[in-house]
């Protein structure tokens, strides 16, 4: 295949050997399908980040490494690149390890193959369990700066944490419904994707919080582990709709919100108020057609390029600066959406 790169700044990309990436390319054969898939992602990252990037100075890899839905790391992805052209003075590669789904320790094994190789820094999106925590202590011991994305690991030895103040989203979630179900009778579903992620479980807090001082007489009726997947969503929310036939709001915590809308649908129920996270794909499309009631929103480019910032700076690349400070919060509306998600 026809590329402008050097075979060592592939196997860079890759994180595989030379030799490895001179067989894939040259079609000799003795390399595994998936391997010869990551030297094809590859090569794509490079051209893209190629297009993208025109700076001089050092130059960083960073792993970013997601338990997360599709939707969103394809918006983490986009933001990242977006952001490549303002992160003066340095020239930032990155490598994506994306998944949906999948066992903890799979995830764990994608991190310490990360600090085996080798990287300048590690983005984490991840569950907060004892087995994580750990592997982020062997990434720190390698001298790899870890930098939490969007839920954090209070625990382990990861050098910051990027992303809005969780309680405080959930609260602001709980405000809104009160405000607008009004004097209207019913309970609310609320939906995680897992009661592992911390960002999910402070969100829940904040939220039951709030409506249990402002609105006792509401029932708040608690999904989980839908991964945030519609296939998996879909029988949760249509489970707790039959067993409970006063729910009439949804606080979204975890996403997979065509599937709860659909599971409304199918059981010919209203939904006076949802309040869902993050104007992903899914969530811009449902609340341009006002099937959502608002979106709490945080700028994910910001983030990203605060979070490079970080690693930059452990590599005194930048010069220091003071604490990171948890990312605004926006409520979105139809009527104020933001000039890209607006125009998609």
């Amino acid at each position: 295949m026809g590329h402008p790169f050097p075979i060592r700044e592939i196997a860079r990309q890759a994180g595989l050997s030379e030799a490895t990436v001179d067989r894939v390319l040259n079609g000799r054969g003795g390399v595994r399908e998936s391997t010869a898939q990551e030297v094809h992602r590859a090569i794509a990252d490079l051209d893209r980040q190629r297009t993208q990037v025109r700076l001089v100075g050092r130059t960083f890899m960073v792993d970013i490494v997601m338990h997360a839905p599709q939707r969103f790391t394809s918006a983490v992805r986009g933001a990242l690149e977006a952001e490549l052209p303002s992160l003066h003075p340095a020239v930032l590669r990155s490598r994506f390890h994306f998944r949906e789904t999948g066992p903890v320790r799979e995830l764990v094994a994608t991190l310490d193959r990360v600090a085996r190789r080798g990287t300048q820094g590690v983005i984490l999106k991840a569950p907060d369990v004892p087995e994580v925590t750990a592997a982020v202590g062997r990434l720190v011991a390698a001298r790899i700066p870890v930098v939490t994305l969007v839920t954090d690991l209070p625990a382990s030895a990861r050098l910051a944490y990027v992303g809005i103040d969780d309680r405080a989203a959930g609260a602001t979630a709980a405000y809104l419904m009160g405000q607008w179900l009004g004097e209207r009778p019913g309970n609310v579903l609320t939906s995680l994707s897992s009661g592992s992620f911390r960002n999910e479980e402070e969100r829940e807090m904040g939220f039951r919080s709030v409506m249990r001082a402002r609105h006792p007489e509401r029932s708040l009726i608690e999904i989980a582990e839908g991964q945030g997947l519609d296939a998996i969503q879909y029988d949760l929310v249509r489970a707790a709709l039959e067993r409970d036939p006063g729910i009439r709001a949804v606080y979204s915590i975890g996403g997979g919100n065509i599937a709860t809308l659909r599971a409304f649908a199918d059981l010919g129920r209203a939904c006076d108020v949802f309040v869902a996270h993050d104007l992903d794909e899914d969530n811009t499309r449902l609340l341009r057609e006002h099937r959502l009631s608002a979106v709490l929103h945080h700028d994910l480019r910001h983030d990203m390029r605060e979070a490079c910032h970080i690693v930059m700076r452990a590599h005194s690349a930048l010069p220091p600066a003071g604490p990171t400070l948890p990312s605004a919060i926006q409520v979105v509306t139809p009527y104020n959406m933001p000039p890209r998600a607006a125009a998609g």
